[in-house]
């Protein structure tokens, strides 16, 4: 007689599911981490290894290496528009917007290589790009609307100037990477909001 109080084990195929989810999971995060450090060409026998898993797992869930590189730049997309929404809700307006400005900035110097890769691949207008663009901007509207409706950041500038502003920072200082936060402290500074001069009322 079955007792009911004892666990029903699962299924095979739950656990294959399970296994499957798992394999995927690390594989984008061993070619996150390898594409970081040897560029959007890293070896796939090495992703595998670091993954934990066989190349033949990695080609069953990723059939070609822009399979793999269009995963890993969606998550990484994901990630950093999580971590805006975040700042949303625990930091003050300000402070939100220039955290959400470094974090952009950040992404877009470690992430150069992949996203020009495949740009190359897929094209500027592809569904994967432009996907993931538009997720970045309706982000960076966000962040933008809170501090402007909070009057600490000037109410001229829209999403696009913001992205236009930071691509320009992270693209020329490419080669002095060590300029680019003192060009976004200046970036920043432009955009806040300029308090009245209250000898001259207007």
């Amino acid at each position: 007689m079955t007792r009911t109080s004892d666990p029903v084990p699962p299924r095979p195929a739950e656990q294959l599911r399970a296994d499957a989810r798992q394999n995927h999971a690390r594989l984008i995060d061993a070619a996150t981490a390898a594409f970081a450090e040897r560029g959007a060409d890293a070896p796939l026998e090495d992703i595998a290894r670091r993954a934990g898993v066989g190349i033949g797992t990695l080609y069953r869930h990723f059939p070609t290496r822009l399979d793999l590189q269009a995963a890993v730049f969606r998550s990484q997309v994901g990630a950093v528009c999580g971590e805006a929404d975040a700042l949303l809700e625990t930091a003050p307006p300000g402070q939100a917007f220039s955290a959400w400005m470094r974090s952009l900035a950040g992404y877009l110097v470690t992430k150069r290589g992949l996203s020009h890769a495949l740009i190359e691949a897929v094209g500027i207008e592809s569904e994967l790009i432009s996907s993931c663009w538009m997720a970045m901007r309706q982000t960076t509207e966000r962040l933008l609307a809170n501090a402007q409706e909070a009057g600490v950041i000037r109410p001229d500038v829209d999403a696009t100037d913001v992205m236009r502003l930071v691509h320009g920072v992270t693209v020329s200082t490419e080669k002095a990477p060590e300029r680019s936060d003192m060009l976004l402290s200046v970036m920043l500074d432009g955009l806040r909001a300029t308090p009245p001069d209250p000898r001259h009322p207007s």
